[in-house]
């Protein structure tokens, strides 16, 4: 999909991703054997190639329901408030300190969630890397020259150095 021509915005992708955004994905050999399948949202991704391939997400249900909590933690906060302290940063063409104060506070509130959470496991979900673990990472460190307190969140700031030293 080639963005800067607006291929994002042709009926075609359209039909994989109604809300013109990436990521999307077509599931060309679905489990079931039937039609493709296609996805958009990054978190509904996770989750279906994670049901797909039985990996990253607990089948128990506490393992599962604590991995969809901070997945859909991640998706309706961390990426959000971070994609916006970042916009009014980096990107914005005016300097509002309004937004930007608002952001870096939400943004520092959500690393301290993180955190208190990172305190008693070793990623979001317990002792297993998960879903929600791939979720959040990039939002920690996401924008060049406005790192994180890491300082302030020793927990995370481990989280963050394990899942940088996977291999993967």
């Amino acid at each position: 999909v080639n963005i800067g021509a607006g291929d994002q915005f042709k009926p075609k992708y359209l039909a994989i991703s109604p809300n013109n955004k990436m990521p999307a994905i077509v599931d060309h050999a679905p489990a079931d054997g039937g039609a493709p399948v296609s996805v958009f949202e990054s978190g509904a991704i996770l989750q279906y190639l994670a049901e797909k391939t039985g990996l990253f997400l607990p089948g128990d249900l506490r393992g599962r329901t604590a991995t969809l909590e901070w997945l859909y933690w991640q998706m309706g906060g961390l990426g959000p408030m971070t994609g916006q302290r970042g916009h009014f940063h980096v990107y914005a063409p005016d300097r509002i300190p309004y937004a930007m104060d608002r952001y870096d506070r939400e943004t520092t509130r959500l690393h301290g969630v993180l955190d208190q959470r990172l305190a008693d496991h070793a990623f979001l979900a317990g002792d297993e890397y998960s879903i929600a673990d791939m979720a959040s990472y990039p939002w920690i460190d996401a924008y060049a020259g406005l790192p994180p307190d890491f300082a302030a969140f020793p927990n995370m700031k481990r989280w963050y150095d394990a899942i940088a030293a996977r291999p993967a």
